[in-house]
C-alpha cells in the first residue's frame, strides 16, 4: 500500500515503522519539515518526508491521522480535497486532564474528522494502547496477539485497516460502524484512568469470553445442565 502519515509524533513512528517493515510505501507528513525528515530517516526502508498535503496525496490506500485531538479536525479540513476518497485512519484519543473525554458528549473525534473531510472514509483503530505497545514486535501477551477493535462504515476501508492491524502483529476485531468510535474513545479514557490513575489492571475487569453472559454451561450426557 501507499500510506500517508499525518504527524511526526510517537504513534506515527510506532505504526509507520511496522508498515515499512511489512513492505508498504510510507510518506511522513508534518508541518515541520525537519521533524518529518528526521522521522523518515529513523524509520528507514524508503520512508520519505513530505508536507502534510503531500503525505495526504501520497496515501492512495490509507492516510493515518496521527495527530492530537485538538489539531486533527483542523488539518483534515485544510486537506479535505486531498483526502477525497481516501481511507482516513484515526488513532487519536480525546482524553484530557483528569482522564476526562474532551468531546464532552458531542461527536467523537472520528466523527469530527469525518465532518471535516466529508469525502474521506474514516476508520477508528489503534487508540486503546500506549505507543510503546505498538512498538512491540509483535504485541503478543500470554501467547495471544493483541486484539484491536476497528470501527468504520466502509467495508473496503475496513479491509485495508484490518490488513494494517495484522502487519503490526495484532488481531483485528469488528467494532461496528463509525457511530461506535465514541465508545472506543470512552473505553480508552476509562482504561487510562485505571492504568495511570489507579495503577489497576484494566484487563482484569472483564471475565473470559466463556463467562461473558454468566457461567458457561454444557449439557451432560444425562440431559441435565452442569456448570463448568
Amino acid at each position: 500500500m501507499r500510506i500517508g502519515v499525518l504527524g511526526t509524533g510517537n504513534m506515527a513512528d510506532a505504526l509507520a515503522t511496522h508498515w515499512v517493515r511489512a513492505g508498504h510505501r510510507v510518506a511522513i507528513g508534518g508541518r515541520d519539515a525537519h521533524k518529518a525528515e528526521r522521522l523518515a530517516t529513523r524509520i528507514g526502508g524508503g520512508a520519505r518526508p513530505a508536507s502534510l498535503r503531500a503525505a495526504a496525496e501520497f496515501g492512495q490506500e490509507v492516510v493515518l491521522a496521527a495527530l492530537p485531538y485538538g489539531a486533527g479536525a483542523d488539518v483534515a479540513r485544510d486537506l479535505r480535497t486531498a483526502l477525497e476518497g481516501r481511507v482516513l485512519l484515526d488513532c487519536s484519543n480525546p482524553v484530557g486532564p483528569g482522564f476526562r473525554l474532551l468531546t464532552r458528549g458531542g461527536p467523537s473525534a472520528a466523527r469530527r474528522l469525518a465532518a471535516a473531510a466529508p469525502g474521506a472514509r474514516v476508520v477508528k483503530a489503534f487508540n486503546l494502547c500506549h505507543e510503546n505497545v505498538w512498538r512491540m514486535r509483535p504485541p503478543v501477551f500470554d501467547g495471544r496477539p493483541l486484539a484491536v477493535p476497528v470501527c468504520g462504515d466502509d467495508e473496503a476501508a475496513l479491509a485495508r485497516v484490518r490488513e494494517l492491524v495484522r502487519d503490526v502483529g495484532g488481531e483485528p476485531v469488528a467494532g461496528g460502524g463509525l457511530d461506535r468510535a465514541g465508545l472506543l474513545e470512552a473505553t480508552a479514557a476509562l482504561f487510562i484512568s485505571l492504568w495511570v490513575g489507579e495503577g489497576a489492571d484494566a484487563q482484569a475487569i472483564a471475565p473470559p469470553l466463556a463467562y461473558a453472559a454468566g457461567p458457561d454451561q454444557q449439557r451432560t450426557e444425562g440431559g441435565s445442565m452442569a456448570f463448568r
